[in-house]
């Protein structure tokens, strides 16, 4: 998992500078889609440090609302996969769980 979440993340963050790259030589650009996507499925930290670092989609609300708002959802999603997998692997705990309910 986390082997995923640091190479997504690195290739958000080199997409955002290669856009930034293209923009400035105006060359052909990525979609704003495939950014956008790379960090819905994980790659938005990488996306909202190569954002502000390589001053790219600054001004554009749609990447200033919804990289940190995929970020919120990827952390979310990570640490209810890590509670599911303790949650696997150590029985006992889910059965204090339940009695707790």
């Amino acid at each position: 998992m986390l082997i995923y979440l640091t190479i997504i993340n690195l290739l958000e963050f080199f997409l955002m500078g290669l856009d930034k790259l293209f923009a400035i030589k105006k060359m052909y650009r990525i979609p704003e889609f495939t950014l956008l996507f790379i960090s819905f499925i994980g790659g938005s930290l990488g996306g909202i440090i190569g954002m502000y670092l390589f001053r790219h989609k600054t001004k554009k609300l749609k990447f200033i609302l919804l990289f940190p708002l995929f970020l919120i959802l990827n952390i979310i999603i990570l640490f209810l996969t890590i509670e599911s997998l303790v949650l696997q692997q150590n029985p006992a705990k889910r059965c204090k769980k339940r009695a707790k309910a």
